[in-house]
C-alpha cells in the first residue's frame, strides 16, 4: 500500500503559499516532503536525528533540510519555521514532542498547522493545543488496504466527509455497451458520472450521453457512499 494514497490532504491546504515546512523526516514526512518537493514547492525539512536530514537532502526530497530540536522555541525561530504558513508535523510516534512541537507552532503565531496522530487521543491533544488539522495516515492505510481487499473493483477514492466520496471504480461487466444515457446513474443510482477513462488511463472529462460504455474501462463517479455501494454491489 503506497504512503502517497495517504497524503490526500496535501490537495487541500488551502494555501496559497509556495513554501512549506515538514517536522520530523520519518517515512510520513519524507513522502510528505517528497510529493510537495515533486509538485514544485519549496520546502524546509527538519529532524532532530541527522542521518534523517542528510538522507532526504542527498535523494532531494526537499529544497532544504536542517537538524534541530523542534521542542526548543529558539531553536525554530532561528530557522525560520515561524514565518511558514503552513508547517506539518510529521513526528507522529513521539507524543511528547509531537504536542510540544505543535504548541511551540501556534503559541508563535503559524497560520496553519497539520500534525500527524498515531492514535485518536493523540489527534485530541493536538487539536487541544491548536493543530488546525490533524491527520491519521495509519488509520487510513488501513481503511485503503480494506477497501482494497474487499472491493477490487475500486482503483481509487477520495473522502470528500465521512458521508461522501469520489471514486474510481472499473465500469462493471453489466454495463458493456451501454450509453451513459442508457444507464441513468443519476436516477437509479443517485450518482454524478465526473470522467471516463480507458485502459491506458487517458480520461475523457464531463463525457457525452451518448458515450458507449465497455468492460475493463474505468469510470470516476460522484456521490453518497451508501449509493456508491449500492453500484459496487
Amino acid at each position: 500500500m503506497s504512503l502517497r494514497r495517504s497524503l490526500n490532504f496535501l490537495g487541500n491546504l488551502g494555501n496559497t503559499s509556495h513554501q512549506f515546512a515538514v517536522i520530523g523526516l520519518g517515512r510520513f514526512g519524507r513522502a510528505v516532503s517528497s510529493e510537495l518537493h515533486r509538485m514544485g514547492y519549496d520546502v524546509l525539512g527538519t529532524d532532530i536525528d541527522e542521518k534523517l536530514v542528510a538522507q532526504v537532502l542527498s535523494q532531494r526530497m526537499a529544497a532544504h533540510a536542517i537538524q534541530l530540536d523542534s521542542t526548543e522555541p529558539l531553536a525554530l525561530k532561528e530557522a525560520g519555521i515561524f514565518e511558514f504558513d503552513t508547517v506539518i508535523v510529521a513526528i507522529g510516534n513521539y507524543l511528547q514532542q509531537s504536542i510540544i512541537t505543535t504548541l511551540n507552532l501556534k503559541e508563535a503565531g503559524v497560520p496553519h498547522v497539520v500534525a500527524k496522530a498515531s492514535t485518536e487521543i493523540h489527534g485530541k491533544l493536538l487539536e487541544r493545543v491548536g493543530a488546525d488539522r490533524v491527520v491519521y495516515p495509519e488509520a487510513e492505510a488501513g481503511c485503503n488496504l480494506a477497501r482494497a481487499l474487499t472491493r477490487p473493483s475500486v482503483l481509487d477514492n477520495f473522502d470528500l466527509d465521512p458521508e461522501h466520496s469520489i471514486v474510481e471504480v472499473l465500469v462493471p461487466e453489466e454495463f458493456h455497451g451501454n450509453t451513459i444515457a442508457e444507464l441513468q446513474l443519476r436516477s437509479r443510482y443517485g450518482l454524478t458520472l465526473l470522467a471516463i477513462g480507458s485502459e491506458d488511463k487517458h480520461f475523457q472529462i464531463n463525457p457525452l450521453p451518448n458515450q458507449r460504455l465497455d468492460k475493463g474501462m474505468a469510470m470516476v463517479v460522484l456521490g453518497a457512499n451508501k449509493d456508491i455501494n449500492k453500484l459496487l454491489d
